[in-house]
């Protein structure tokens, strides 16, 4: 098998010798801000405050009832001839279901 090269010099140190000093890194300068002019001081147009529309009573979220699930889980199962599948996948799709009917109707 191939041995893997290592073309890295050798580290040298010498004994007596000060450590070199840590090299930083310089942050740019960051650019001062300019001087406003004229044109930018002036002051926008005041637009007049619109009428907003009345908001809408709130629409209470239909959620289907722990019975409505159950029998429709149900139903998933004894279409799969009561084998296989997942309690859990059976209800939340028929869950989600029954919530996409009942959004659908609203």
């Amino acid at each position: 098998m191939a041995r893997k090269r290592n073309s890295e010099n050798d580290l040298v140190v010498s004994s007596g010798a000060a450590p070199a000093p840590v090299r930083r890194k310089t942050t740019a300068a960051r650019p001062k801000h300019s001087p406003t002019t004229a044109d930018e001081t002036a002051v926008s147009p005041v637009r007049e405050p619109q009428m907003e529309a009345p908001l809408a009573p709130p629409v209470a979220e239909y959620a289907p009832s722990h019975e409505e699930i159950a029998r429709l889980a149900y139903l998933y199962w004894e279409a799969r001839g009561y084998q296989g599948g997942s309690p859990e996948e059976d209800w939340l799709r028929a869950e989600g279901e029954l919530r996409m009917q009942t959004s659908a109707a609203v």
